[in-house]
């Protein structure tokens, strides 16, 4: 219609006449978006006449190729937080950016790379799901490490392992998230008789021990396990045997015994051998 023109005078016509009339023009169209307030897809199914929209409204049959893409576009849109991530598919992000900047080579499980490669690892997961949400958190965590592959997944428990063990025996998760670096929780007593600060990464970076009164209570934070026994310790155990009397607070932790037991149970521990 040319620029300024005017409709002087029409009829009403009903949608039967207009498919009795013009049936063989009316195509159907279909449209698959990522909707971003739901994670979910949008599906409209539109039945045009040219540029005349004559019907539409949502469509449970697309084609599933089709609902795939259009998630994966969402991804790529939107990030990969939209995810349902696993704490074991992200501690496997975190540790494996750790071991890459400390001598791992080709190791990245960063968002742009993950991003780069989502046809992969991503693409798989999306066939015959409607929502993001439905993917299965364990076979994300399986995805990233068949993406990774053996060795480097080796070469990451080398650099980054998920847990320190202590002298007592007790095992404890790392976090590599934390904030100063990769971090552990443990009381004291888990320690005693190590003189050498715990590391990771071959040995180039100290694990920052948060350690913890026996009520779980934080009591100091320290990269420097025998400073800490030759330094503030006589303090923190004389506030200690003040309010936790039935653990041991030794004088010279370096060379105490390590232990997860009261003094007393470690008492009947002794004379029952």
């Amino acid at each position: 219609m040319a620029s300024g023109a005017r409709i002087l005078s029409a009829a009403a016509i009903d949608l039967a006449t207009i498919e009795s009339l013009f049936g063989d023009r009316i195509a159907t169209h279909r449209t698959v978006a990522f909707d971003p307030a739901t994670g979910g897809v949008r599906v409209l199914r539109e039945r045009r006449l040219g540029a005349l929209r004559l019907s539409s409204g949502p469509d449970a049959n697309a084609d599933p190729d089709a609902i795939a893409a259009a998630l994966l576009d969402g991804v790529r849109t939107t990030g990969l937080a939209r995810l349902p991530w696993s704490d074991a598919a992200l501690a496997l992000r975190h540790r494996a950016a750790f071991a890459q900047e400390h001598g791992g080579a080709e190791l990245a499980l960063d968002d742009a790379a993950l991003l780069t490669r989502a046809d992969e690892w991503l693409a798989p997961l999306l066939v015959g799901k409607r929502r993001l949400d439905a993917i299965d958190p364990g076979a994300l965590t399986d995805a990233l490490r068949t993406l990774i592959g053996w060795d480097a997944l080796k070469t990451i428990d080398r650099l980054a392992p998920t847990h320190f063990t202590s002298p007592a025996g007790s095992s404890h998760p790392i976090d590599y998230d934390a904030e100063g670096g990769p971090r552990v929780e443990l009381r004291p007593q888990t320690l005693f008789g190590l003189a050498t600060h715990p590391m990771i990464a071959g040995g180039r970076v100290a694990l920052v021990l948060s350690l913890t009164s026996p009520g779980g209570r934080p009591i100091q934070t320290t990269r420097d396990l025998p400073g800490f026994w030759a330094g503030s310790w006589s303090a923190v155990a004389k506030e200690m045997r003040g309010r936790y009397p039935r653990h041991p607070w030794p004088d010279d932790p370096a060379s105490a015994s390590a232990t997860l037991r009261t003094k007393n149970a470690d008492a009947r521990r002794q004379e029952a051998r």
